[in-house]
């Protein structure tokens, strides 16, 4: 029973982040951090295909894992492959909702942290930088949270260079907005 609860709870992730990415983030070119912000950059630049590139972007991760944290690697990967291919599928959507940019940037934020406090909540994900923040974290011994914290910020500040200044100003918002709605899915508030 279990494993159809965390399998439905993965799918349901997926779409939320689907959703926040496909309805939200891509119509005002806004970023989200991690692989998918490096995903969402290179959608921008060359239109290629943010599902698939997270995937090739997640491989090296992958691989990592499968050496140094297998249960990371287990955990990761339906979350991974799930999640890359809800956000094509459902890519028709981007058009489907026309709002201004700073509400779409906080609903987007707010779709995209239901999305990933879910899959936390029942130890899955999809994978991505957290692997690496964590790994950095044990060879240097600084806190895993300033980690993934200086990693987002590379990646927004790149792609606010590489693509606009609202680019940067609306990412800012909807990674404060992801981080408030996954801290609040993942409390003990939303505990049975």
């Amino acid at each position: 029973m279990f494993f159809l609860k965390k399998g439905l709870v993965i799918i349901v992730g997926s779409i939320f982040l689907s959703l926040g990415i496909n309805l939200f983030l891509t119509p005002y070119e806004i970023l989200d951090g991690g692989i998918v912000g490096v995903a969402l950059i290179l959608y921008y630049l060359y239109k290629l295909k943010i599902g698939l590139m997270i995937i090739i972007l997640s491989i090296p991760i992958f691989i990592i894992a499968w050496f140094k944290y297998r249960g990371y690697f287990y955990n990761s990967l339906h979350g991974l492959i799930i999640s890359s291919f809800f956000i094509d599928f459902l890519k028709p959507l981007r058009s489907l909702i026309q709002i201004e940019a700073i509400y779409s940037s906080i609903l987007g934020g707010i779709f995209l942290g239901c999305g990933v406090g879910l899959m936390l909540r029942f130890k899955t994900s999809t994978g991505g930088t957290d692997l690496i923040a964590q790994f950095v974290s044990v060879k240097t011994g600084i806190n895993v949270g300033i980690v993934i914290f200086i990693i987002d910020a590379a990646i927004i500040l790149t792609g606010g260079l590489l693509l606009s200044s609202s680019t940067l100003l609306l990412s800012i918002i909807t990674i404060f907005v992801v981080g408030i709605t996954t801290s609040i899915i993942t409390s003990n508030v939303f505990r049975a």
